[in-house]
């Protein structure tokens, strides 16, 4: 099995600044009160903070189990930041059109 820590790691810290651009720009644009915008990309920097965080740990672990345990946890976090980025475009969508 290839590993896929470094790709989850890269992918995860562009996608967490990505996140950061968007509840920043939403709070120097004060739209973020009349949506729930911000709440899901919160909850995506989270998500994508601990998947760089997990990913980074199977990297570095001399245990081959556990960087597998790491890895599938990075994975799994990652995915469901993923989710939350599509909520808030979808919603970015419907106030839009």
């Amino acid at each position: 099995m290839e590993k896929k820590s470094t790709h989850i790691l890269n992918a995860s810290s562009n996608l967490l600044g990505f996140s950061l651009v968007i509840i920043t720009s939403l709070k120097i644009s004060r739209i973020s009160r009349s949506t729930h915008l911000d709440e899901f990309a919160g909850m995506a920097c989270m998500f994508f903070a601990f998947s760089c965080f997990f990913s980074f740990l199977a990297i570095r672990t001399q245990h081959e189990k556990r960087a597998g345990r790491f890895e599938t946890i990075a994975d799994y976090l990652f995915l469901i930041a993923l989710f939350c980025i599509v909520s808030a475009v979808i919603i970015v969508t419907l106030k839009i059109i």
